[in-house]
């Protein structure tokens, strides 16, 4: 197989790099610079020129704050960005899978949500992750629409000035009283994971709607004290709630999301949040040397 990879210098896009590379996939990888998924006609040549038998995207607009302030932004690239995708892809015989967001809902339960769960976004990041989901769906039938949540890997997002583990291990590092929100819940998922199970879930045809994360689920704050515990780190961290922090952003206060379709398509769950933690956590020592 042949696959496009879209946004692979990011930080899910580096890991989705390897992992199609250990599979002895063929890769032809472009980063943001080089392919700007709203450029309709230059991802068409690119979609033509390699004649992939599948796409697989990163590409997204994703600091929220931002996203509020400038929703056209945020339309352009996750929903009409992958309208273009889903064109490119369809005139070209490519599959297409794409990664969405838990903000598509309102957060508002307390169950997992299932991917037949009705989606009610808070936010115009949300609103524009939900359109692209519905223009790639009514434009391209071999696809793959892949939600999922809390997302952090070794090669950190420079889009979001690094992840949330990097953050809480500077803080630690400089000292500082922390402070993080008890009253959203998550489940943390690391993008090498994350990047094997979209690589096997790619590999089944059986295109739809997915939640793909780890499993399990946590609050903020209790995300950030395992850091810390398996860090051997003992900061200042206290937990306080989302009032603490004035935001004009309404952010999902439950973020976990069921995963029915992997079950259905017969996929083994990813392993448990913590397990990913301790794993990415070797990962940076042994990347630091």
């Amino acid at each position: 197989m042949k696959i496009m990879l879209i946004g692979s210098g990011g930080q899910l896009g580096r890991d989705l790099h390897a992992a199609v590379q250990a599979s002895g996939h063929a890769v032809a990888p472009r980063t943001h610079a080089e392919l700007d998924v709203r450029d309709a006609a230059a991802l068409e040549a690119q979609v033509a020129a390699e004649r992939p038998d599948a796409v697989v995207s990163t590409a997204a607009f994703h600091h929220v704050e931002t996203c509020e302030r400038q929703p056209e932004e945020a339309f352009a690239t996750n929903a009409f960005g992958v309208l273009n995708l889903a064109r490119a892809c369809q005139r070209h015989g490519a599959a297409l899978m794409h990664f969405s967001t838990d903000y598509v809902f309102d957060g508002e339960q307390r169950t997992p949500y299932r991917e037949g769960d009705r989606p009610r976004p808070l936010n115009a990041y949300g609103m524009s992750k939900l359109a692209g989901e519905y223009l790639l769906a009514a434009n391209c039938p071999r696809h793959f629409i892949v939600r999922t949540t809390g997302l952090y890997g070794v090669a950190g997002s420079a889009g979001k000035g690094g992840n949330f583990v990097e953050t809480m291990l500077k803080k630690a590092a400089a000292g500082d009283a922390i402070r993080v929100v008890r009253d959203q819940v998550l489940t943390p998922t690391y993008t090498v994971d994350l990047a094997a199970k979209a690589l096997e879930l790619l590999a089944t045809e059986r295109f739809g709607l997915y939640h793909v994360t780890n499993e399990g689920q946590c609050s903020w704050f209790e995300f950030a004290a395992k850091i810390f515990a398996l860090a051997g780190l003992h900061p200042d961290l206290t937990p306080v709630d989302s009032a603490t922090f004035a935001s004009s952003v309404h952010r999902p206060a439950f973020s976990v999301l069921a995963k029915d379709g992997l079950r259905a398509a017969g996929l083994a769950p990813m392993p448990p949040w913590e397990d990913g933690l301790a794993r990415y956590l070797q990962s940076r020592s042994a990347a630091r040397g």
